[in-house]
């Protein structure tokens, strides 16, 4: 009988392209693959016992001969690439409206509406990644106080401020306020905030950005077990893009090492229930990308010692982040689903799930909730036969 479950979301982990990738302008994207290629291979024994392997190819991981784990694909039935729909419909709630694109920045009516709410001049406004933007804006942010502005081309917009030009606390309630006002007419779901620390010339990002998304329009997994009396925990993004609905308690945002420490530290506090964490793992060029996987994939056997009888843990992603893409951002992908725990059956293959909703069908199923209205369980396969 599973009585906890740990998952971990690692953001922008896909392993393939989904059928439907053409339309989100993604030419065979594969992050793994990819940024294997591009690293001369990666090293990730842990997640290889686990039997990422069996999944897809990647170059450096090897397919073991009885994985300790179960392991298949999530598909996504979503519109959108973002966090958003990724997460939302992991817990059972499916994005169908795609939404308005903005390949090429936000109309000017829009941007007017936006210094307006944040009371000053924007710059950059393109579509293009975290870093380039940095590099592209840093000094003339630091220099004139004007906030940096860029979208993922779909329903995020993000904003960046450094702390000496704008209190975080006020960048975060004026992140609120815009979330407000640029949901109609321009469908906007999704504010990031991100704070910028550093000394001139050297600014960098934060550990995670803020989210201030709107709330699910229809239940979730996190309401059905609220209901059925469980502990909800959620780790970084995840309070944020679910605005704390139906959670027990939650941990901030922060460096994903951090996070992974202190979801271990959980294991003592948490008896049971659930424990979700959004861990940004993948960085935005090759060689640090593949150097963060590697000490995740270090890091994990100590959470997985602490495993016990009745733990479920599963490892998967949100969408894909194609570093051959470049600035294009995320991508239409399978996510892994690696499932592993002390009794629980070993080396099954789950297949490629046609919706990442079967994760949240799974979990509430086993956590004794209500049923989800979508979603098909894989419950069965996990255990010991």
């Amino acid at each position: 009988m599973i009585t906890r479950i740990i998952v971990l979301v690692v953001d922008g982990l896909g392993v393939g392209a989904m059928p439907d990738a053409a339309e989100y302008g993604d030419a065979d994207p594969h992050t793994l693959a990819h940024l294997a290629d591009a690293a001369g291979g990666l090293n990730l024994p842990t997640l290889e016992a686990l039997g990422l392997g069996h999944i897809t190819e990647i170059k450096g991981v090897r397919t073991t001969w009885q994985p300790e784990g179960c392991f298949g694909r999530l598909g996504f039935l979503s519109k959108g690439l973002d966090s958003m729909a990724g997460y939302w419909e992991m817990a059972g709630h499916l994005t169908t409206a795609a939404g308005p694109l903005y390949p090429n920045g936000f109309p000017p009516d829009m941007v007017s509406v936006i210094e307006q709410t944040f009371g000053r001049k924007i710059i950059g406004n393109r579509r293009a990644s975290d870093e380039t933007m940095l590099r592209e804006c840093e000094a003339e942010h630091l220099s004139s106080g004007a906030l940096i502005v860029w979208t993922d081309g779909r329903r995020t917009c993000h904003v960046a401020a450094h702390d000496g030009a704008m209190r975080r606390d006020e960048l975060f309630q004026r992140c609120r306020d815009a979330r407000k006002v640029l949901k109609e007419p321009w469908g906007i779901w999704r504010i990031s905030a991100h704070p910028l620390l550093g000394e001139a010339g050297a600014a960098q990002f934060g550990p995670q950005p803020r989210e201030f998304v709107l709330e699910p329009p229809m239940p979730t997994m996190f309401d059905v077990l609220n209901r059925a009396s469980q502990i909800l925990v959620g780790v970084g993004k995840v309070s944020d893009l679910f605005s704390g609905r139906g959670l027990t308690s939650s941990l901030p945002v922060g460096h994903w090492t951090t996070l992974l420490t202190e979801v271990t530290k959980m294991f003592k506090k948490v008896p049971r229930g659930l424990i979700m964490a959004g861990l940004d793992v993948l960085e935005s060029d090759v060689a640090r990308s593949a150097a963060a996987l590697h000490d995740f994939d270090r890091r994990l056997p100590s959470l997985l010692e602490q495993l016990r009888p009745g733990d479920l843990l599963v490892l998967t992603g949100n969408h894909g982040w194609d570093i051959a893409k470049g600035d294009q951002g995320l991508t239409r992908e399978y996510v892994p689903l690696l499932a592993t725990g002390p009794k629980l059956a070993q080396g099954v293959h789950l297949g490629i799930r046609t919706s990442a909703a079967d994760l949240g069908h799974t979990i509430v199923e086993a956590l004794q909730g209500e049923q989800l209205p979508v979603g098909e369980s894989f419950l069965d396969a996990l255990r010991a036969g």
